[in-house]
């Protein structure tokens, strides 16, 4: 996973970070997963390694997408996203907003993820964290104590609000330029009502399953409006 990085450093702390998540305990953030690792438990190395020491994070999901492929042999890449809940303010795009995790509107960030799936097994290979409008100061939705907190939690000033349907086209590009070709895209309806999500995967020559709510309609592609005065 970390064998491209230049320093010894970064490759060993990446190892530990790595094994601290694998480990049990609900808590995954770095003081839990220190306290968890025993001599490796080093707070500081590893918080370093999270917030300051610089690596390419679309090369590790490279990598982990091409070491899963041969295992999972997927046949679909399954979208989704997931909730993360929290109870203050101090995580970076935590806001009030609908997640499946609570079944309800809830304090809590976002994640959007791309699952490499079969019958028999499925892996994440890349994922999103969602960027709310609150969160963007371009967008009308900005809230001004939201947008201040950016620099604290090292946003990049030319990060704003995506759609989760584009992240998910997005990372289904960024993950077919890896080498990983599927047969078809799955998704829930939170994914198959969007009709540009839909007309974004026909664009890619991607077939697809997905979810769709009571009040979507369809039509012959050679339908014509209708006006009521015709």
């Amino acid at each position: 996973m970390f064998e491209p990085f230049a320093r010894a450093d970064q490759r060993r702390w990446g190892g530990v970070y790595l094994r601290g998540l694998l480990l049990d305990g609900g808590r995954k953030s770095v003081e839990p997963m220190a306290a968890r690792l025993g001599e490796d438990g080093n707070r500081q190395a590893l918080a370093h390694f999270v917030t300051s020491s610089p690596w390419d994070a679309a090369h590790v999901r490279a990598r982990l997408a091409w070491r899963m492929q041969p295992v999972v042999k997927p046949t679909a890449l399954v979208i989704d996203d997931t909730g993360f809940l929290k109870d203050g303010d101090a995580s970076a795009c935590v806001t009030r907003q609908y997640t499946g995790t609570a079944g309800k509107v809830t304090n809590c960030q976002a994640g959007v993820s791309l699952h490499l799936a079969s019958n028999s097994a499925s892996a994440a290979v890349n994922w999103r964290l969602f960027l709310p409008g609150s969160w963007d100061p371009a967008s009308p939705k900005a809230d001004r104590a939201k947008v201040a907190r950016r620099d604290k939690c090292a946003i990049p000033a030319q990060v704003g609000h995506v759609e989760k349907w584009q992240l998910a086209l997005d990372m289904i590009d960024e993950t077919r330029s890896w080498g990983i070709e599927v047969p078809q895209v799955i998704a829930d309806g939170g994914y198959g009502d969007t009709a540009a999500f839909r007309l974004g995967l026909e664009e890619r020559g991607l077939d697809y399953v997905v979810g769709i709510s009571t009040t979507t309609t369809a039509q012959p592609e050679d339908a014509q409006p209708w006006h009521w005065d015709q």
